[in-house]
Parts: C-alpha cells; structure tokens; sequence
C-alpha cells in the first residue's frame, strides 16, 4: 500500500487520497505558485492505521449509538472517545519509518502538520477550521501530531458538521500534509473576490505580524487591504493596532510576544507589497477559475502561499 507521496508526486484529481489541502498544494507547486516543499500521509496511512488497531467498528459504534444531534454533551463525549482511541494507539512501523524518511528530505527544523479531508472544500462545503493544523512540528513531534490530526476528524465541531452536511453516512477519511514550517515576519488570509461586498472586480488581503494562525483562529484583528483589479489599484486600507504577535517559542511550539507601541501602529504590508500578494492572488484566481480563499505567508522578502481553497459563501452570480 501506497503510504505516502510528496506534492510533485500527486495528480490534479488526487484529492481523494490526499485531501483537498494536499491535492491543491500539489496543483499549486506545478502552476510556479511559491508554495513550501512537502509530503502528504496518504489517506490509505490513515485506513490501514484504523485496521492494524482493530478501531473501525468501535468507532462506528461510537458515533452511531452515542452521538445525539440535540445534545451537545453527548458530541463532546463521543469526541473525547474517539479522540483517545486515535492518539493512544500505536501506529505501524512502516507509517511511522517512511513520516520520519520524508520529513528528513525537507531539510527543515520545523514543519507545519495540516489535516485534509478527502471531503473537504467543494462548492456546498468546506471542512475549513474543523480539523486541525500543528505548526512548528519537531521531529521528535511529528509522528504524534500526525496521530492528532487523524483524531481531528471527529472533534465535536467535525462531528457536528458531518451531520448539518448529511455526511454521516459518507465515508470519510483524512490525509495529512507535512510542510516546511516558513517563519513568517507577516501572513495572513486573502480573498479573490471581496466576500463582503461580492464585488468580482475587488480583492481583500488580511495581514499581521507572525504566525497566521493568530487571524484564523481570531485571537488578532488584522490589518485589512482592499485592491481594485482593473485597474490594479489599492483603494482601502484599514491598519489596527497589534500589540501582540505569535511565534516560535524557542522551546518548540508557539508562543505570543508582546509588541511595542512603535512595531504595533506599523502596517503589516507596504503598498508594495500588497501590489505583489495580489499578483499572486490574482494568478491563483485565474489558474483555478473561481474565487479562492488563500492562506499565505512573508519570509526573507518571499511570499509563500500554504493553502488554497473555494470561496463558499459568495451568492451565486447572474
């Protein structure tokens, strides 16, 4: 069984092996997108680890018998289960040797350990901030952050999502995209198509200091850049204060440092650049051939995009 392929390896209609995340990052790599190297665990990795572990039925058991759409705790509960079941059973060598194998080929500290849904981000769904992301993943963590993500398919909010989509009766696996950790000085969101206004002829980037998980976890407010396509123009700027930012602790993982008044009233982005994100948004756009929701990251004087996906809450166009 095939357990693992990096980005260069995966085909544009792979996204059932390797998520929507993986398949995308994978499309993006071939497009000339600056996209950080990295593998994807195959979603079979996450199958054959479920049998190996004889988890498959007791799993179903859990969601079908003790999960009640109308009670939140019993969710929490089922979660909690299967979240225990994942993360404490071992996984098999071979998964294990070739994670280890392939993280070595990255050349890297750190990397970011992303779930992605073989389901996730069509036009009527997306699984986006269900499942879960682990950056500035050691070595020595990577093996045990893969586990997680893998057990992020039933957190109480995947669960609750599976069944407000009518998914419960869907197979659904998981794959998980290994990536050089980038240590951005600035990252954020950006958005093809203003999903505010609907207005096709505008572009909105979101930028802070540090790591982006702070914007799409909504612990800061970001900076916001509104930029006309035609012509390609910035026409609204909205800077805030940010007197906090996260980044890698020197311990491993995250941690937030606070900013001084000086670093905190500075735009995150020049004119400049927020001119060049959007030449990139805007090739992304355009390759795809829909609104794109895009997650990005500024390191070294290089911007990097870390993930893809449609715009689903755009109403639909005349």
């Amino acid at each position: 069984m095939e357990l693992i392929r990096p980005f260069s390896g995966l085909g544009k209609g792979d996204a059932g092996i390797a998520g929507g995340k993986g398949a995308s990052l994978r499309e993006m790599t071939q497009t000339g997108i600056p996209v950080p190297p990295g593998f994807v665990v195959l979603a079979g990795a996450f199958e054959k680890f479920l049998d190996e572990a004889n988890l498959n039925q007791e799993l179903d058991t859990i969601l079908d018998q003790e999960v009640r759409r109308d009670e939140i705790q019993s969710v929490d509960l089922a979660s909690a289960k299967i979240h225990q079941l994942i993360t404490s059973a071992k996984m098999p060598e071979d998964i294990a040797r070739e994670i280890l194998e392939n993280f070595k080929t990255l050349d890297a500290e750190h990397v970011a350990v992303r779930s992605s849904a073989t389901a996730e981000d069509g036009a009527t769904a997306a699984w986006a901030g269900q499942l879960e992301t682990y950056l500035n993943t050691a070595e020595e963590d990577v093996l045990e952050n893969v586990q997680k993500c893998w057990a992020s398919l039933f957190t109480p909010r995947a669960i609750f999502y599976r069944f407000e989509k009518g998914m419960h009766g869907q197979k659904i696996s998981v794959a998980v995209v290994v990536q050089k950790m980038v240590q951005s000085e600035v990252s954020g969101i950006a958005f093809s198509v203003h999903p505010v206004t609907e207005d096709y002829n505008q572009l909105i980037i979101e930028a802070r200091f540090g790591l982006g998980e702070a914007i799409v976890s909504g612990q800061v407010t970001p900076d916001s850049y509104v930029v006309e396509k035609v012509p390609r123009r910035i026409i609204d700027k909205n800077i805030t204060y940010q007197n906090r930012a996260l980044w890698r602790a020197a311990t491993g993982g995250n941690e937030w440092r606070e900013l001084s008044e000086v670093e905190g009233n500075k735009p995150a982005l020049s004119d400049e650049q927020t001119l060049e994100l959007a030449e990139l948004v805007l090739k992304i756009e355009k390759h795809y051939g829909f609104p794109c929701d895009i997650e990005w990251a500024f390191e070294a004087g290089n911007f990097y995009i870390t993930q893809s996906r449609p715009i689903t809450t755009l109403s639909p166009q005349p």
